[in-house]
């Protein structure tokens, strides 16, 4: 029993030397504020550099320029000389018709102009007699007229009469053979005409590309009958589809928010995944309206294809820059804080103590927000957990590293 006793008091004893060190320890925490921990503040730099705002997007290619090609006449493919996939030149027959019945009415037109032809030939030897007949005519009138003047009364009145009624008649005859002649000519140059509209019909016969690139799809084989393309009240089938590829375009559409930013001459980089290409271009042009169902606005670039490694319908991704500047002050974008009507920052001074700071904004890109004033470069910025901090409270600051590529983070650029 005296053991237990013993015992009870030595851990009475313990446990109150152990509560008086406590309290010891606590008090001379309290005396002295410098020994509590002193918070860590993660901290940025404002910097002074380019600041550029791009936008990226997926775009789709296009052909430069697609049509279907379809016979200006009606007939039979004789040959069709092409097949999806061929690259073709401007001015390369790609099918052949059988037309028999133009072939036909070629040849009458041709007969036509022959015979045309021969009737100038005929209206010219009618005026050629008409004339020497005048000749002969007006010759022998005037020999009476000489000698009735000479010697009056030698001849009859009424066979001078005569000799000039003939005389005014062969020069009339003239008159109605060089008319004949122009009908003739006037009738030649109709049928020369109709002969060229025929013989231009015959010549569409042969369908030729109306410039260079890549059949695409081909609706015709041979022996199919093929309706003339300029007939309004038949559904013709066009002969192949043609596509110019060596050079195509690069839609993209550009949403509402960013159509301000777009102009003609834009830079864009353009990433091919399919074919692991990458290239630079710009904007060429733009519709100038924002479509009112997907509110966004068709962009193009041009793309070089000589060699057509690209292929209309493969998707590219591209990123546009949209705003550029140049020395700007920035800093990250966690680092700004809206409180009511006004942005701050907090900023760290130089012994240690967290400021407040307004600040007025410029623009913004991805990860960095334009500082127009409030802020000196290389001033240090909690860019985290600001809500955490007081005004005037000691922070032991702790700077972020910098990215691997400083320029590229800076200027909001993709890669």
């Amino acid at each position: 029993m005296h053991k237990r006793y013993v015992l009870i008091t030595i851990g009475s004893l313990a446990l109150i030397t152990l509560i008086t060190a406590i309290e010891y320890r606590v008090r001379d925490r309290d005396a002295d504020p410098r020994a509590a921990e002193i918070p860590t503040a993660t901290v940025a730099m404002a910097r002074r550099g380019v600041l550029s705002n791009s936008l990226t997007l997926a775009g789709q290619f296009q052909p430069y320029q697609e049509i279907e090609v379809h016979a200006k006449v009606s007939g039979y493919v004789q040959h069709i000389y092409v097949d999806i996939g061929d690259r073709v030149r401007a001015g390369q027959t790609l099918a052949v018709l059988e037309i028999p019945e133009l072939d036909a009415q070629l040849k009458g037109t041709q007969a036509e102009l022959l015979h045309s032809k021969d009737e100038v030939v005929r209206a010219e030897n009618e005026v050629i007699r008409a004339e020497s007949d005048h000749a002969a005519l007006h010759a022998a009138y005037t020999r009476l007229q000489q000698a009735s003047t000479t010697r009056p009364g030698l001849i009859a009145e009424q066979e001078l009469d005569d000799s000039r009624s003939k005389d005014l008649a062969a020069e009339a005859q003239i008159d109605a053979a060089k008319a004949a002649l122009a009908a003739a000519k006037q009738q030649t140059a109709v049928s020369d005409a109709d002969r060229m509209r025929v013989g231009a019909l015959a010549a569409y016969a042969t369908v030729t590309a109306p410039l260079s690139g890549v059949i695409t799809w081909r609706y015709a084989d041979t022996g199919a009958l093929i309706q003339a393309g300029t007939s309004s009240n038949t559904q013709s089938m066009p002969l192949v589809k043609l596509a110019q590829s060596d050079i195509l375009r690069l839609r993209l559409p550009v949403p509402e928010s960013a159509v301000p930013y777009i102009h003609a001459g834009s830079a864009v980089q353009v990433q091919v995944k399919a074919i692991g290409r990458t290239f630079s271009g710009k904007v060429v042009r733009f519709t100038r309206s924002v479509s009112l169902d997907t509110r966004t606005m068709e962009t193009e670039i041009d793309v070089e294809n000589a060699d057509l490694s690209l292929t209309p319908g493969m998707y590219a991704d591209t990123s546009i820059e949209l705003e550029h500047k140049e020395n700007a002050l920035s800093v990250p974008v966690q680092a700004v804080v809206q409180g009511g009507n006004e942005h701050y920052v907090l900023v760290v001074d130089a012994q240690d103590h967290v400021q407040k700071r307004a600040v007025e904004l410029g623009e913004q890109t991805s990860d960095r927000t334009e500082i127009l004033q409030g802020l000196s470069e290389k001033e240090q910025i909690i860019i985290g957990g600001q809500s955490n901090y007081q005004v005037g409270e000691l922070v032991k600051p702790r700077l972020e590293p910098a990215p691997p590529d400083a320029s590229k983070n800076q200027t909001g650029e993709h890669p």
